[in-house]
């Protein structure tokens, strides 16, 4: 492997949606059952959007509009206008043959789908009958293909439609009591409260099964639901009346099974974190370390690799196409070449992913991990809807008036969030030519101008709130466009934009007027995935290079332009994405599951491990520090949100209502008392407010 191509694929994985190989079978699954049950029944939770996801239910239930769910999930990151190796699907029909000579006619069509070919997975034993026949509907109407520049409306955002008011207390509204019915513990159950707006409010039990939520708008039309509720029977009460401090009836649960096992039924598994899935599955550490040193780079949850059947020829061509595409955000063709080494791992990999998720597994009983307990229940979460479905919602940013700004992975859509309202306003990026559309990381200014990264354009984008008028600034980038270039960037005081751009071997200072680097600041790395500016402004840090072995990190003096590079010895930190502490300290996020720390005075990285299962899988991508110097970071593959406070050394972890907390960038705001945090969930394509109470 050549060093371009090295650090193209090394960026392009961190930043990358592998949507060919992922998302989940609804054929082929054979579930096993609690130990002790002959037969449980787990019913479908119709508000749970993990299971939607694992359906491609986000859009529709059938025909042309699931086709479409589908199509984005697993087939447009080979078949779209942008890469070269596969052939565009638009207007198939409108042809006479398909590539293998048939005639093109449905029956033929769906026969291809269901066997694949070489470099084309068999989706027969990972897609039902029905989920094809959607599929090649979607190909037969006028919206195929998609490619990113128009993305279906979500049938779950109603914050323009049913204004509403969004809670800013944390206390003083509906109040109540859960209780189990087999007399075990309800500490730690999630209950949800949904606005007729379509935004979500959650709080937490105590110790004695009690709950109490922010006081909400005066209404009798909110839903009353358990979120995620795993070893309990669903429960959904629709058309409750919330005025004030309502003393709501008791919630009674059931459990779904006598035993502490779960059985691995669809709906069970859909409420599980990937880390817990990993955890259950049978294998070896050398097995297991086989996918997570390749596969979790946060391009996608572990989920939507673990709900496929795909046989060992397919799991074969998945692994090659995802982890050696040839550079750049997308799937070309010639792969880059693979050392002995690789494919000895490749090999692991594949072997084990047909054995455990191939046609004929067989599932068994699952152990999910604990509830939290304590101070971990001592919070709020509110999660607001997007206007699109299947929109990989990236970076979040507030501003001064109470907006919170994110980008969108692979697509031409960003946005601004009311968060007193739930209401967004929607932005289309411009098209460029030969450029994959999708937004990175955003800023926003004291002025209120409003800043974008288009990696794969090469374009940072300035956009005025109040005139709506958008300039597009061309960024000077190493390699040709559609490889990625600017992705990751900060401001100094003075307005200039400093990023790491791959393969320079440096830290830039880049004029945000023309898109040209001024001054380079040379590294012993090919680049840094994130760099940040101090808050005083004479500072640049950057963590290691994209993918678990980096152990480097940079401290750049931008006064005197001495750049410190340091390493974290034979321990790979792989710092990610992060920020610096009110104290002059750079945090980020270890991809190799440590909180990492650049300490600026003693010059010198350290790591700090968070509490979690035997087997930590939870990788962590981007950590950011509030005004009192507690760092905060969202688990990759699991569902915790952490708190670290480097002070006491004392950890607190919040759990999402969706077993996702999976942030690829996070912003605190450092306003609020308590601290508020808030992340753009990637794998529900939902913006996610964080309150503790204390």
């Amino acid at each position: 492997m050549n060093r371009r191509h090295a650090i193209q694929s090394a960026l392009a994985a961190l930043i990358f949606f592998a949507v060919c190989a992922v998302y989940p079978a609804a054929a082929g699954r054979k579930p096993g059952a609690a130990a002790g049950d002959t037969a449980v029944d787990t019913a479908r939770d119709n508000l749970q959007l993990s299971y939607k996801i694992d359906h491609y239910l986000e859009v529709a239930d059938s025909g042309a509009a699931r086709g479409e769910d589908i199509y984005w999930h697993k087939c447009w990151a080979c078949h779209n206008k942008y890469q070269q190796a596969a052939p565009q699907l638009e207007g198939l029909f409108q042809l006479s043959t398909l590539i293998t000579g048939v005639a093109v006619n449905d029956e033929t069509v769906a026969a291809h789908i269901k066997k694949g070919g070489p470099g084309m997975p068999s989706f027969g034993t990972t897609l039902s009958d029905a989920d094809v026949a959607d599929v090649v509907s979607y190909l037969h109407s006028g919206k195929c293909c998609v490619e990113g520049e128009s993305l279906p409306a979500n049938p779950r955002y109603r914050a323009e439609t049913n204004k509403w008011s969004v809670p800013t207390s944390l206390s003083g509204g509906a109040k109540g009591t859960v209780r189990v019915a087999s007399g075990d513990s309800a500490e730690g159950i999630m209950v949800q409260l949904i606005a007729p707006s379509g935004v979500r409010t959650t709080v937490y039990t105590s110790e004695n099964g009690n709950y109490e939520f922010p006081k909400m708008q005066a209404g009798d039309s909110y839903t009353l639901r358990i979120a995620n509720p795993l070893e309990f029977k669903p429960f959904q009460r629709d058309s409750v009346r919330i005025d004030g401090a309502t003393k709501l009836d008791d919630i009674v649960l059931e459990r779904i099974t006598k035993s502490q096992l779960l059985p691995a039924t669809p709906e069970i598994e859909a409420q599980l974190s990937g880390d817990e899935l990993l955890w259950n599955l049978p294998g070896t550490t050398e097995e297991k370390e086989a996918l997570h040193q390749t596969c979790a780079l946060g391009c996608h949850s572990f989920q939507q690799i673990f709900k496929n059947r795909y046989d060992r020829r397919s799991w074969a061509t998945l692994v090659s196409r995802m982890l050696h595409r040839g550079g750049g955000p997308l799937i070309n063709d010639p792969l880059e070449p693979v050392t002995p080494a690789q494919s000895a791992v490749d090999q692991i990999l594949i072997n084990w992913l047909a054995k455990v998720r191939g046609p004929d597994a067989t599932d068994g009983a699952l152990r999910a991990f604990p509830r939290l307990t304590g101070e971990s229940n001592r919070v709020v979460v509110t999660e607001f809807e997007l206007p699109r479905s299947m929109q990989s919602a990236h970076d979040v940013y507030g501003d001064s008036k109470g907006n919170v700004w994110y980008t969108s992975h692979l697509n031409r859509y960003f946005g601004k969030l009311d968060t007193h309202t739930g209401i967004v306003t929607e932005y289309q990026t411009p098209l460029t030519e030969g450029g994959q559309p999708g937004t990175h990381h955003v800023y926003v200014r004291k002025d209120g101008e409003v800043l974008l990264s288009e990696p794969w354009s090469h374009k940072l984008l300035k956009l005025d709130p109040k005139s709506g008028q958008m300039k597009e600034v061309f960024v000077e980038a190493p390699f040709p466009i559609n490889s990625a270039g600017m992705a990751d960037f900060d401001l100094t005081p003075d307005g200039f934009i400093w990023a790491s751009m791959g393969g320079g071997y440096s830290a830039e200072k880049i004029d945000p007027e023309t898109g040209k680097i001024v001054q380079k600041y040379p590294m012993k790395v090919p680049f840094s995935y994130d760099g940040i500016i101090s808050q005083d402004g004479n500072y640049w840090a950057g963590g290691a290079i994209s993918g678990p072995n980096g152990n480097s990190a940079e401290l750049l003096d931008i006064r005197t332009g001495k750049m410190l590079n340091l390493d974290s010895g034979y321990r790979a930190s792989a710092a990610r994405r992060g920020g610096f502490d009110p104290f002059g300290n750079a945090w980020f996020g270890g991809e190799n599951g440590t909180i990492v720390e650049l300490d600026a005075e003693a010059k010198r990285i350290r790591e700090f491990t968070p509490p979690g299962p035997t087997e930590p899988y939870t990788d962590l991508y981007s950590a950011e520090a509030d005004k009192n110097g507690e760092v905060w970071a969202g688990e990759l593959h699991g569902r915790n949100f952490l708190r670290f406070n480097p002070k006491t050394s004392q950890w607190t972890q919040y759990a999402m209502p969706e077993p996702y907390a999976h942030s690829r960038a996070l912003w605190v705001d450092k306003s609020t008392t308590p601290t508020t945090v808030w992340y753009a969930d990637y794998s529900t394509g939902r913006i996610v407010r964080i309150q503790p109470l204390e």
